[in-house]
């Protein structure tokens, strides 16, 4: 039992940077505009709030920071791919570039201004973002270590993910901002300011990626900088918004499932302990654990183009550039 349980939680905790990354990026992509640099914006945002948490030891400070900078990104493509209208496809992946290489230069200017040493965050940082869970819950036999024992961040994650759900599906604004990636000429011609739509929606969902950067500097790096940390998990959140049919909700049992991948990695070793007949996972590669992520993506990629379903499918209006002139 108790290896059941600690592979739960290790899926949790490597699903969580997955949640927040496939949540921005559903509302992004709610609001009509595909954004393929999700990558880039976790970079950007795992850059900032590891650097605010290495400079002040202050958590709330540091996600603040990873936010912003997440916006910032944002921002530029917005400008881009709404105001100049530019190809979304071809921004977003140059974002991916531009996120990526200019957390990897501030890294290393980082890593250089400290004597060439890897930075690590304090003690009081350590733990503010420790697993302490919370208090009386935690002891709980069983369903405490599985449901209240996480750091603050991931049930961040899942309040996110509810409170998007909530307002795409339950609000006027978030209504209209499921109109515009629907059909942006009919919102328009109903007095809806698609443009400014577009643009807060795009920025508050790269915030949000920019969040699960911080997750993967601070919690999966343990506190060490890492210039590569990153490392194609915001390429699976573009696939769980997919797998997730565009639904924050089902995003949550989406990045779990990815976790749980990835915990394999991790917990093979306990599984064979435990189970005679899972001996043969000591056996396998760890790099083909490393890949599984990535092959479960091409799978949903292909079940998903072949699929014919009206409901749960990417919105009319994604990735096409609205163009007033010609409504």
């Amino acid at each position: 039992m108790n290896t059941i349980i600690n592979f739960f939680f290790a899926a949790v905790r490597s699903g969580t940077p997955l949640l927040f990354g496939t949540t921005g990026e559903i509302l992004t992509q709610k609001s009509g505009s595909l954004n393929l640099g999700v990558e880039g914006l976790m970079y950007m945002g795992a850059f900032a709030g590891f650097f605010v948490a290495y400079k002040t030891g202050n958590l709330l400070l540091a996600l603040l920071g990873a936010f912003l900078f997440g916006v910032l990104g944002a921002l530029v493509y917005a400008f881009l791919t709404v105001t100049l209208q530019a190809n979304q496809n071809v921004t977003g992946l140059a974002l991916t570039i531009f996120g990526t290489g200019v957390a990897q230069m501030l890294g290393f200017w980082m890593i250089q201004s400290n004597d060439g040493l890897k930075p690590i965050v304090n003690d009081s940082m350590m733990r503010q973002i420790s697993d302490s869970g919370i208090p009386y819950l935690r002891d709980i036999p069983v369903i405490g270590k599985m449901f209240f024992s996480y750091n603050v961040l991931v049930y961040l994650a899942l309040i996110i993910a509810v409170l998007v759900w909530f307002y795409l599906n339950k609000t006027r604004a978030g209504l209209n901002v499921c109109a515009v990636g629907e059909n942006p000429a009919a919102a328009d011609a109903s007095g809806l300011a698609i443009n400014r739509i577009k643009y807060v929606n795009i920025m508050i969902g790269g915030g949000i990626c920019g969040l699960g950067g911080a997750y993967i500097s601070l919690i999966n790096g343990i506190g060490n900088w890492d210039n590569n940390c990153v490392s194609g998990q915001g390429w699976i959140s573009v696939a769980l918004v997919i797998f997730a049919a565009w639904n924050p909700a089902k995003a949550i049992l989406g990045s779990l499932l990815f976790g749980a991948f990835t915990a394999l990695q991790i917990r093979a070793a306990d599984f064979a302990a435990e189970f005679s007949f899972l001996s043969f996972m000591t056996k396998i590669p760890s790099a083909v654990y490393q890949m599984l992520p990535f092959v479960i993506t091409a799978v949903i990629l292909i079940i998903s183009s072949i699929r014919q379903k009206k409901e749960g499918n990417q919105p009319a209006a994604c990735g096409i550039n609205y163009y007033r002139e010609e409504r």
